[in-house]
């Protein structure tokens, strides 16, 4: 028997693995699901992967077993923190400190503070469920947008009842987690990335939003009423971007969904000095999220985009990133529950852009098997 060709073996590898992909999409609507899961995940028929090299080994050979997989995820992982520069403080004690409290109708909402590093504390809201059960309940990391209000809307505070999305994942039965992001620390971005760097001169941004949302995960894990193995993340612009990064970088981190953060690298200001930096624009710079979205599979990640609009960053135009995660996602053997919910309403969340939200997180956090 003749040799196959490597055209020819390539050829076979992508059928193989669009078939392996293929069946995964299809076991994803299980009944405990959303009924709108299936149309999530399932790409339209122009999506296609660009050229990826997060699909293939060092040594450039198309990636088809979950053993090559593991290998090139590593690597990847290693790879992203060193570019981010990325830091952690495991072992700094948190100090919780209460600043005030209120009991709400479902909930009791509690404005802490904590170390966040040394010589750094965040300001954050935790929001309890009222319960009469000792029984360890699913919690998420939400954070806030861009707006210099978001963090009070998080948790019901402000006005825009549509996003009050920590308050209506509490009534759920959630134990919510809302950071304030170290861009409000000071009186412009600019002071508050240069403050925040200063202790990590060769860090992006983007690691001080990372090492955060790790310690927002540390926070919720110190609640002795959360349950270790149901965390999820959710945020919208901004915070769909620390999502993104937290998701990629954290495994202890279930399931998420982020809101019109951008997946795409040139989707929208990912060259901001609060973020990646002007490397983003440099020649030659080749990174794409695609590697993050990999690094998120097979966990349920869910993006949601408003196609155009002014500051619009996701919607058709994600599918080239959410396709190699969901490539991945079939070298595992699980359902693929990567995809788009694309509602065509511009950038902003809507109150049924909302109700998703909180269906998926249902789904995938709190129904987690």
């Amino acid at each position: 028997m003749n040799a196959l060709t490597q055209p020819t073996l390539r050829a076979w590898r992508r059928s193989f693995l669009a078939v392996t992909m293929i069946s995964a999409l299809l076991r994803v609507t299980a009944a405990e699901e959303p009924s709108w899961v299936a149309q999530a995940v399932t790409p339209p028929p122009a999506a296609k992967i660009d050229d990826s090299q997060t699909l293939q080994t060092a040594a450039g050979a198309e990636i088809d077993s979950l053993d090559a997989w593991k290998e090139k995820r590593a690597a990847i992982a290693a790879d992203w923190r060193k570019f981010l520069g990325a830091y952690a403080y495991p072992d700094l004690p948190l100090e919780i400190e209460t600043l005030e409290t209120e009991r709400l109708e479902h909930c009791t909402r509690t404005l802490i503070r904590y170390q966040a590093e040394p010589g750094r504390r965040v300001r954050a809201y935790l929001l309890v469920p009222h319960q009469s059960t000792s029984k360890k309940m699913p919690a998420i990391v939400a954070f806030h947008g861009t707006n210099a209000k978001t963090f009070q809307k998080l948790v019901g505070l402000d006005a825009e009842p549509e996003r009050h999305i920590g308050l209506r994942l509490v009534e759920q039965g959630f134990v919510v987690l809302c950071p304030e992001n170290y861009l409000w620390e000071k009186e412009s971005y600019l002071a508050s990335t240069a403050a925040a760097l200063k202790p990590h001169p060769e860090s992006k941004g983007m690691a001080v939003m990372l090492a955060d949302g790790v310690r927002a995960v540390d926070v919720l894990l110190a609640q002795k009423n959360v349950d270790p193995q149901r965390i999820g993340a959710y945020g919208h612009s901004l915070g769909a971007k620390e999502t993104l990064y937290l998701m990629a970088l954290d495994d202890r981190v279930c399931a998420g969904v982020a809101s019109e953060g951008g997946i795409g690298m040139f989707s929208t200001n990912w060259e901001a000095p609060w973020y990646l930096g002007p490397v983003v624009k440099s020649d030659g710079f080749i990174r794409r999220h695609d590697d993050l979205i990999a690094l998120i599979a097979p966990r349920p990640f869910l993006v949601l985009g408003g196609e155009q609009g002014p500051g619009c960053a996701d919607g058709e135009r994600s599918w080239p990133e959410l396709l190699v995660g969901q490539r991945v996602a079939a070298l595992y053997g699980e359902p693929v529950r990567i995809g788009l919910w694309n509602h065509h309403e511009g950038h902003k969340l809507s109150l049924d852009s909302g109700a998703r939200v909180i269906a998926w997180l249902n789904a995938y956090v709190a129904d987690k098997p």
